[in-house]
């Protein structure tokens, strides 16, 4: 396989270290506020990870102390301009071209890690609500501020209701709540709390978990848990017990059995 090869992008900073991609929303001036050109972004850069086993982990972050604060507003403002008797209503191109990166996202055979900083806002925080794993920093802020501006959580309520449950999902929604990392937790929202200063070691450990599985098995496995929504419970054990058979077969199944025999760690661990 080729190495990884990324385009150079204008609201994303990528480095790849280890097979994990770590990837910052750059818009600092904006609290990385996500921006139509930035949707686009994570949508050209989800398509290029997408298939690729060596890349184990994507980790996202914001830059500068902030995860990201929700929608661009210049974006809506910008759509409030175009002319009457356009072919297609632009918030509607706006609002759903965010909905089709957040599923992009949630679909993604990679283990996606957030590391959640500052301001976790609006779109930031349903990107926050497909993520694998999530880890909340010291100080941050989580909130869902969009029916005070007079407008719903459109895009992100399907999957913030399947992080968190119908219940939660409707009082933060309904009252616009503001929230730190302790409540966070408490909701399942994120995994781990971490100080500034353990963040790194948090990561890391998490990271080397990621190193221990499979990349095939555990994209198998993402496939398998999403799948629990839409199929119906008998076909979703029949096509469980196909990954299952053809993953035995499959050259990881192979390592991996070779390997606990010998008492070894599998070669995707090394």
């Amino acid at each position: 396989m080729q190495p990884l090869e990324l385009p150079t992008f204008d609201t994303l900073r990528c480095e790849l270290e280890a097979g994990n991609l770590h990837l910052w929303l750059q818009r600092p001036s904006a609290r990385n506020a996500m921006s139509l050109k930035m949707v686009e972004e994570l949508l050209a850069l989800f398509e290029r990870i997408e298939p690729r086993r060596d890349v184990r982990a994507l980790v996202i972050r914001g830059s500068d102390g902030n995860f990201c604060a929700g929608g661009d507003i210049k974006d809506m403002a910008s759509a409030r301009a175009t002319p009457a008797g356009a072919d297609t209503d632009p918030f509607f191109e706006l609002n759903r071209a965010f909905g089709r990166m957040i599923t992009r996202a949630n679909r993604l055979p990679q283990v996606v890690v957030a590391v959640l900083e500052g301001a976790v806002l609006g779109g930031g925080f349903g990107l926050a609500c497909v993520s694998d794993v999530a880890i909340a920093v010291e100080g941050v802020q989580f909130g869902l501020p969009e029916t005070g501006l007079g407008i719903p959580p459109a895009q992100i309520a399907p999957f913030v209701v399947k992080r968190i449950g119908l219940t939660e999902a409707r009082r933060l929604m309904l009252l616009g709540s503001r929230f730190g990392a302790e409540e966070a937790l408490h909701l399942g929202l994120v995994h781990y709390h971490s100080s500034a200063d353990a963040l790194d070691e948090q990561l890391a450990a998490v990271l080397a978990q990621v190193k221990r599985c499979a990349p095939e098995a555990n994209a198998t496995t993402k496939s398998l848990l999403l799948a629990t929504e839409t199929m119906e419970h008998e076909a979703l054990l029949d096509y469980a017990a196909q990954q299952f058979a053809a993953a035995v077969r499959s050259d990881e199944g192979g390592e991996g059995t070779l390997a606990f025999i010998q008492k070894r760690p599998p070669s995707w661990a090394q």
